[in-house]
């Protein structure tokens, strides 16, 4: 039976590529890159060149890459280690309501020890309003945190805008870009952020690896404390074996960012759906500003799980959870003002490098067959 994966937005497969260069490492590179002996020396040119590779993906200085074991604790060094360093300055930041738990969940264990938390609203397409944020702001704000792009949706949020309005605030702006790194240009000096979460596995890099960029002169308490290592921002010996192929996968990416064949392939699948069941399907997020790969589409008054669960060799997810035959509509949706009716149908199709326009063709076939 053929099997298909719409769902590179929850992780990649690792690329080639990626497995060649981390190769090495299980065999001929064993060494502490901390060591200063023949068999360290090596292992630390390794690091070194896969942190200009990372910077090379985003703009920045090798010296502002911190590693990570993947993109939650990089949002949690740049939450809590922020404030716990900042709070003298002020205990107020700023988010949105549709952030990824791995943002929400540290903001939350935040006000619990005193931070003050605005959570910022969306529109019909899943947009945050600079105008919203700056309404926001007190004298009392030291940081802003808004994703890069939805997880769920696609939706691009307006970075450059609120980057730009942070820095006449004179307030730190971190954004998530996980879902978007990797997919569309980032270039942490044009989006005017201070702090940029990287996840390895959404862009062909292992599980378990990410990055915290960090713009030089931002203070940040570590959460793991120990040894100088990353710069004295997170103790303990360095995974080479991940971040050399996280370097590799952002060397990669950097070739793959500006081909127009992945949003012409979710484009195709879009307006195939939309000729085939025309308002019995609806598009979620942005019908622009959203990441070239990403469709999140409502089957009107399905269920998007049940119409998963009856093509079980196509791989894609669905935010709605199902508990004891009711449908509990995904938040992101909920705060976007989708109606019911049309949210529990939700589909995230997530397309990759390796999709192709037969698998599209495919899918398409098999969920006509399955509605109709």
């Amino acid at each position: 039976m053929q099997q298909i994966y719409l769902d590179y937005n929850a992780s990649t497969p690792i690329a080639p590529e990626v497995i060649d260069a981390m190769m090495p490492l299980l065999h001929d590179y064993y060494g502490n890159p901390s060591a200063l002996h023949w068999a360290g020396v090596p292992v630390k040119e390794l690091m070194r060149n896969a942190r200009e590779q990372v910077a090379g993906l985003i703009g920045c200085s090798p010296g502002e890459i911190i590693f990570t074991s993947g993109g939650s604790e990089a949002n949690n060094l740049a939450l809590k280690g922020f404030y716990f360093k900042n709070k003298h300055k002020g205990s107020h930041i700023i988010t949105s309501k549709v952030e990824h738990p791995a943002i929400k969940n540290p903001c939350q264990f935040l006000e619990q020890i005193g931070a003050k938390i605005t959570y910022v609203g969306v529109d019909q397409y899943g947009r945050v309003s600079p105008q919203e944020i700056e309404k926001a702001i007190t004298k009392d704000t030291i940081l802003i945190s808004i994703m890069h792009s939805n997880n769920e949706t696609g939706t691009l949020q307006p970075i450059q805008e609120i980057g730009q309005l942070a820095e006449r605030y004179g307030i730190a702006f971190h954004t998530d870009a996980s879902q978007s790194a990797g997919k569309v240009p980032i270039n942490v000096n044009e989006l005017n952020v201070d702090m940029l979460t990287i996840a390895g596995h959404k862009l062909y890099a292992p599980k378990g690896i990410g990055v915290l960029y960090v713009r030089q002169g931002i203070g940040l308490e570590p959460l793991i404390h120990g040894a100088g290592h990353e710069f004295g921002l997170r103790a303990g010996t360095e995974n080479t074996l991940l971040a050399v192929g996280l370097g590799k996968a952002c060397e990669i990416a950097n070739t793959h960012l500006r081909n127009p064949a992945l949003k012409e392939l979710t484009d195709y699948f879009w307006n195939q759906l939309n000729e085939a069941f025309g308002g019995g399907v609806q598009l979620n997020g942005h019908p622009e500003e959203r990441l070239p790969n990403t469709l999140n589409v409502s089957f009107v008054r399905k269920i998007g799980q049940d119409l998963l669960n009856a093509i079980p060799q196509l791989a894609a997810s669905t935010g709605s959870a199902c508990h004891a035959g009711s449908i509990e509509l995904s938040p992101v949706l909920k705060e976007m003002n989708v109606p019911e009716e049309v949210g529990m149908g939700a589909i995230r199709f997530s397309l990759g490098r390796h999709t192709t326009k037969n698998e599209i063709d495919q899918v398409l076939e098999w969920i006509k067959e399955t509605l109709n």
